[in-house]
């Protein structure tokens, strides 16, 4: 092992060529080009191998992460891909989109002095290489069984859960409002951090190995919660949260401010050809403005980016702590700042200034004070700093919430949190409802996808248990 692996003494760590931001600026395409054979090898080498991997116990769905790194070095890929997708069950797309400078790349034992392992670009590369060789095949269960499982919800944790619900011969059905398979991974996440055709490849995946999808399908509109417990014998919620949270100050009523998922919406849609009237309107596009996006998640960097892709005339981004507190990813922050976005630190909007249309957003100065019981630092106003910046087009990136799930689902009876989510056991995953399980954000409220993806596949475990549980009882009745 010592021959292949252990090399960060020797060897830097490279992630794959990024594009110039000049060019990429133009266009929606990823960023960074594929790794080389030997670029993936030699980066791959760098892993330390050590005897308690941290990257894999702060990676969500517990990747075996140096193993097949290991294979990968030693040049066993079809190996490494098996043992990547035991694992995740969309391991192309968190190699793309996972934030790993928080998660396995953060914690990698070698990131001090020499740089973490390049994980989730190896991760891409081995999964990438498998589609390439027809390594990637459909589901194909051993044994059919009768019962069904309804799934609401076509996004990561849905398709996660799918698959390996389908993986154990259980018919599957999986009902989604949207036109398309993916969720936010298709109409939230834009092309140049994850190409639409990934996620429509592994969709087609799972539609051939024996997964039913009912598209523009509402439950609560189309069907109760009550009619699918009738029709199937266990039913997954995996919906996510879709519900904008907003600020209300003065000016907020006015044309040119918009809430990041329908700015994002717009984009995607677009993008994948469709008829957009907000978009070609102007309402939801950036194309010559002065914009201002309100936020510093993961969101925020999305609307940031976009902007600058759709011809804005300047972006800046309003934070109201400091580049070291946000809690988006510092890569796609470096990579806005590349783009030429502007970020402005310890700032917060007090006002919208215009006269029916948006001209400027109002903001104050902030210092960050004590911490609270979270350990973070306070923002707090700077008394007399207030400044106007220029604003043709303000989106809101504050983050999401569920919307009134009883009324949402036409089901009274389902037990919601204090915090609006659905309360389900952290274990089993089953709700007050028996028969029913909930996972991901609308459970956690909003989060990664990988840990939509993790809940999916616990959730499919305790399923499982369920199903065969009911179907022993009822041969012996």
């Amino acid at each position: 092992m010592s021959k292949k692996m252990l090399k960060f003494v020797t060897l830097e760590k490279q992630m794959p060529a990024k594009r110039e931001a000049s060019e990429r600026r133009e266009d929606f395409n990823e960023i960074y080009d594929e790794f080389a054979p030997e670029k993936a090898v030699e980066q791959a080498s760098r892993c330390s191998q050590c005897g308690i991997p941290f990257c894999q116990v702060h990676c969500p769905v517990q990747n075996n992460i140096p193993d097949w790194l290991n294979l990968t070095a030693s040049g066993r890929l079809e190996e490494a891909y098996e043992l990547s997708q035991s694992t995740n069950s969309l391991p192309e797309i968190c190699g793309r989109i996972c934030p790993q400078d928080r998660l396995c790349e953060g914690s990698c034992v070698i990131e001090k002095g020499f740089s973490s392992v390049t994980i989730g670009a190896v991760e891409k590369y081995i999964t990438d290489t498998a589609w390439e060789n027809g390594w990637v095949k459909p589901n194909a269960p051993r044994v059919e069984l009768d019962q069904s499982v309804a799934i609401i919800g076509a996004g990561p944790g849905g398709m996660a859960a799918a698959d390996e619900m389908r993986k154990r011969g259980y018919q599957v059905h999986v009902y989604d409002r949207y036109d398309r398979v993916g969720g936010l991974l298709v109409y939230g996440i834009p092309s140049f951090k994850l190409e639409k055709d990934v996620v429509e490849r592994r969709a087609k995946l799972l539609a051939d190995g024996g997964v039913t999808f009912h598209l523009n399908f509402e439950v609560g509109r189309d069907a109760t919660l009550s009619e699918l417990r009738e029709k199937h014998d266990a039913i997954i919620i995996a919906t996510g949260v879709y519900k904008a949270r907003d600020i209300s100050l003065p000016g907020s009523g006015q044309k040119g401010i918009v809430p990041a998922l329908d700015y994002l919406t717009a984009s995607n849609r677009k993008g994948l050809g469709d008829e957009v009237p907000a978009f070609d309107s102007g309402e939801l596009n950036a194309d010559g403005k002065d914009v201002v996006v309100i936020g510093g998640g993961d969101t925020a960097m999305d609307c940031v980016r976009t902007a600058v892709r759709q011809g804005a005339k300047s972006v800046k981004c309003l934070y109201r702590r400091d580049r070291k507190n946000m809690p988006g990813s510092l890569r796609e922050t470096t990579n806005a700042e590349e783009e030429g976005v502007e970020f402005v630190w310890l700032s917060a909007p007090k006002a919208f200034h215009g006269d029916g249309e948006v001209t400027a957003v109002r903001a104050i100065e902030m210092h960050l004070g004590i911490a609270d019981s979270t350990g973070r630092q306070v923002p707090v106003e700077i008394e007399g700093s207030e400044f106007n910046v220029p604003c043709d087009l303000a989106i809101k990136a504050l983050g999401f919430d569920p919307e009134d799930i009883p009324t949402l689902f036409d089901e009274p009876k389902l037990a919601v949190s204090r915090w609006g989510t659905i309360e389900a056991d952290p274990v089993s995953k089953m709700t007050n409802l028996e028969g029913v399980f909930a996972i991901g954000d609308i459970v956690r409220g909003a989060s990664l996808v990988v840990w939509a993806i993790r809940d999916g596949r616990d959730a499919a475990v305790s399923v499982t248990n369920y199903l065969r549980q009911a179907a022993t009882q009822a041969k012996a009745s």
